[in-house]
């Protein structure tokens, strides 16, 4: 087991999505922003919180997946790894954001549906390996 912090995000794609590659490695980004809400037992309704927001890197098949996929204002699911990056901006002040690398991104179905084509295998299957269609 390692000691890294994963994360399930649950939010709305707040941009274009950017593909570009890392010497000769897919990477997408994104941000997607994520509304809490929260029950005011004083005045009895619900209300949003402050949105948070976090930017999303995919690598290889999955960049090139989220880039065919994902569009501005979509509902996303995302899962992944957390990182905090500390940055000095062009005025000089310290910001710190908040990253995943993510593991798997889909669609909310919660919010809509999807439509889903399966990509080809990068690698073919071992003699006696089940592949499902």
């Amino acid at each position: 087991m390692s000691n890294e912090t994963l994360v399930t995000l649950q939010g709305w794609i707040g941009g274009e999505v950017a593909l570009r590659l890392a010497g000769d490695v897919p990477v997408t980004s994104f941000r997607v922003g994520c509304t809490p809400r929260r029950w005011n037992r004083r005045t009895e309704t619900w209300g949003d919180a402050e949105t948070q927001w976090y930017t999303v890197n995919a690598w290889r098949g999955l960049a090139e997946n989220c880039a065919a996929s994902l569009h501005k204002g979509q509902p996303v699911v995302v899962h992944g790894r957390l990182a905090a990056r500390t940055w000095t901006g062009k005025d000089g002040v310290a910001v710190t954001t908040h990253e995943v690398e993510a593991v798997l991104v889909g669609h909310d179905l919660a919010r809509g549906s999807t439509v889903f084509t399966r990509t080809a295998a990068a690698t073919p299957a071992e003699p006696g390996e089940h592949v499902a269609a």
